[in-house]
C-alpha cells in the first residue's frame, strides 16, 4: 500500500503514523510557474477536508491549497516564508507547506493513489 495519495486538485499527501504531510504535486506548480509568497495555515488550527488551508502565489497567479483530510495542524513549513521557490525546487520533498494529525482516518481512503493520479494526468493533457 502506498503511503502517498493525491486530490483531484493536486494536492499530495503522505501518511506518517497519524500525520499526513501536504504539499502541491509537480504537475501544480508548473502550471503556477515560480512561486513568490506562500501563506502558511496556523499551527494548532484545524483543517477540513476539501477546504482551503494555504494559499500559492506565483507570477502567473494565485491558488488555494486544500486539504486533503481533516485534523489539526501540527507543523508548518516555516522555511517557505523566505523561500517559497523551494516549492518550485523541490515540491514533494522539500517544498512541503503543511502537517496535519488525522482526525478521521477513513479519509484517507477516498485520496487517489498514485496509478489513479497518473490516469487525472492524462486525461488532462
Amino acid at each position: 500500500m502506498s503511503i502517498l495519495r493525491y486530490t483531484d486538485d493536486h494536492e499530495w499527501a503522505r501518511l506518517e503514523g497519524d500525520t499526513v504531510t501536504v504539499g502541491i504535486t509537480e504537475f501544480a506548480q508548473d502550471q503556477l510557474g515560480e512561486l513568490v509568497f506562500v501563506e502558511l495555515p496556523t499551527v494548532g488550527g484545524s483543517v477540513t477536508q476539501g477546504d482551503d488551508a494555504a494559499v500559492v502565489e506565483s507570477v502567473k497567479a494565485a491558488g488555494e491549497v486544500k486539504s486533503p483530510v481533516s485534523g489539526t495542524i501540527m507543523e508548518i513549513n516555516e522555511s517557505l516564508v523566505d523561500t517559497p521557490e523551494k516549492v518550485n525546487d523541490d515540491p514533494m520533498g522539500d517544498g512541503w507547506i503543511y502537517k496535519v494529525a488525522v482526525t478521521d482516518p477513513t479519509e484517507w481512503e477516498s485520496l487517489m493513489d498514485e496509478v489513479a493520479y497518473a490516469e487525472l494526468l492524462a486525461k488532462a493533457s
